[in-house]
C-alpha cells in the first residue's frame, strides 16, 4: 500500500461496547483514528454525573478512549477502567467518568476534557462527542398496549434498550442538536468512516439523527463502511434480521448511502437471506461483504478478524454504485437486482 492508504485517517462512529470492538480493530490498521461517540446515555454512573452536574454522559467516552490507550494494562487505563465497589456515594461510578466529569468544570469545554485524558491515556488518535450537549432519545415503541397496533412514546438510552416492546422509530431531544465541530471535520476529512456496530436505535442510528453530522457522513469522499450486529439485542432490536436492521437504518435518513456493509458469515445462512440483505442493501446503495469476524462462541466481534476484514474492503478498489453487489465465500447464484438486471453474486 502507498499513500494514504497505507496510513488512513479512520473516524469510527458509535457507542459503547459495539465501538470499543471497531477502535481494537481499525488500530491495527492505522494510526489517525478518530472516534465519534454517541452522548444520550442516561444510566449507571453516566446518568447519575449528567443529571447532578449537567455533563456528557462519560462513560461511552471513556471506554473508547480505553479501547486506543497505548498499553491496555498500564496502570491509568487500569485505573480510568476501575469502578468503585460499596454502598457508599461512589459506588458503580468509574474512575475515568469522574476525571472527564472534573476536567469539564476545569476546563469549561469536554473536547479538551477528552484531550488531556487522551495525553495521559497516550492514546491512538482522538476521541470526541457527536455532540458538545447531551442528548435524550425518544422513541415510538409498539407491543407495550392491549392492541399491538398502538404506539407508546418511552425516553430514556436505558428505557429504549430495555424495552419487552418493539422499537419503530426514534427521535433526539433536542430534535435539531449542534454536532461537534471537530467530528464533523474528521469525518469531512477522513478515508474511511466505520459506523457500527452496536446499539442499532441508540448507538448507531442517533449519528444521522444529528443534522450537520449526517450532513458531513453524506457528503464526505470517505471511503464508508458499515458493519452490522451479530445478533439481535434483547429490547431494542429483538427479533431484527440483519436485513432488518439496514431497514431501519435507511428509514432514518433515507439520503445517507454507504459503500460498504460488512455481515458476519456466521451469522446468514447462506442463500435466501443473504439474497434478502443484499437487496436491503441496495437502499444504501452498499456492496455486502459477508465475512468470518466473530470471536468463537460469542456475540462478540473478533478484533483480528475485523481488522482484517476491514483492511481488505479498504484495499479494494471503490465500488460503483450499480445493482446488487455481494462479496463473500459461495459461489455461483444469480439474484435479481432491484435495477432490473442480473448480477453475478460471487462469494470470495
Amino acid at each position: 500500500m502507498t499513500g494514504w492508504e497505507a496510513n488512513p485517517a479512520i473516524v469510527a462512529l458509535g457507542g459503547g461496547h459495539g465501538l470499543y470492538a471497531t477502535l481494537s480493530a481499525v488500530r491495527r490498521l492505522t494510526r489517525k483514528i478518530v472516534a465519534v461517540v454517541t452522548v444520550a446515555d442516561d444510566g449507571g454512573s453516566s446518568g447519575r454525573l449528567r443529571g447532578e452536574l449537567g455533563v456528557l454522559p462519560p462513560g461511552d467516552l471513556r471506554m473508547a478512549l480505553a479501547a486506543l490507550a497505548a498499553e491496555s494494562e498500564s496502570v491509568w487505563t487500569t485505573t480510568v477502567q476501575h469502578r468503585f465497589g460499596g454502598t457508599g456515594a461512589l459506588a458503580g461510578h468509574s474512575v475515568g467518568n469522574l476525571i472527564l466529569a472534573g476536567l469539564t468544570e476545569v476546563l469549561g469545554d469536554p473536547v479538551a476534557a477528552l484531550d488531556e485524558v487522551a495525553k495521559l491515556l497516550k492514546i491512538t488518535g482522538r476521541v470526541l462527542p457527536m455532540s458538545p450537549i447531551p442528548l435524550d432519545i425518544e422513541a415510538d415503541v409498539s407491543g407495550l398496549e392491549a392492541d399491538p397496533r398502538v404506539s407508546r412514546c418511552i425516553r430514556g438510552q436505558v428505557a429504549i434498550a430495555t424495552t419487552p416492546g418493539k422499537v419503530r422509530r426514534v427521535r433526539l431531544i433536542p430534535s435539531d442538536p449542534p454536532a461537534s465541530r471537530e467530528a464533523t471535520s474528521a469525518i469531512e476529512h477522513a478515508d474511511v468512516v466505520v459506523l457500527g456496530p452496536g446499539s442499532w436505535f441508540t448507538s448507531v442510528i442517533p449519528h444521522v439523527l444529528v443534522p450537520e453530522l449526517r450532513d458531513a457522513l453524506v457528503y464526505t469522499r470517505a471511503r464508508k463502511v458499515l458493519v452490522l450486529n451479530l445478533v439481535a439485542e434483547p429490547g431494542e432490536t429483538a427479533g431484527f434480521s440483519a436485513e432488518r436492521h439496514l431497514h431501519v437504518l435507511s428509514q432514518h435518513a433515507p439520503e445517507f448511502v454507504v459503500d460498504e456493509v460488512l455481515v458476519d458469515s456466521g451469522s446468514v445462512p447462506e442463500g435466501r437471506e443473504r439474497e434478502h440483505v443484499a437487496r436491503a442493501a441496495e437502499q444504501l446503495r452498499a456492496r455486502v461483504t459477508f465475512s468470518d469476524v466473530a470471536e468463537a462462541g460469542t456475540a462478540r466481534h473478533h478484533p483480528g478478524k475485523l481488522a482484517a476484514a476491514l483492511d481488505q474492503l479498504i484495499r479494494q478498489p471503490r465500488p460503483h454504485m450499480a445493482g446488487l453487489r455481494v462479496e463473500g465465500r459461495h459461489m455461483g447464484q444469480d439474484v435479481r437486482s432491484g435495477l432490473g438486471g442480473k448480477e453475478r453474486v460471487s462469494w470470495q
